[in-house]
């Protein structure tokens, strides 16, 4: 999550620094925690969420 502080919008990273995807688990837990919320759907890739940090996320990261 600490990544997407330095992305426009929040927006979290859909990879690791060593290019393997983030477990949707992992992404669905911030959602259910309030610390990520759905932006938008891909188009081309419908399975992956497209997330940015909350307001909540922000403040667990410390910004």
């Amino acid at each position: 999550m600490r990544r997407g502080l330095d992305q426009p919008g929040g927006k979290l990273p859909l990879f690791d620094r060593q290019g393997q995807e983030i477990s949707p688990q992992t992404v669905r837990a911030c959602i259910a925690r309030g610390w990520a919320e759905p932006w938008f759907s891909n188009p081309l890739k419908p399975d992956w969420l497209v997330c940015k940090l909350t307001d909540a996320g922000r403040a667990i990261l410390g910004d």
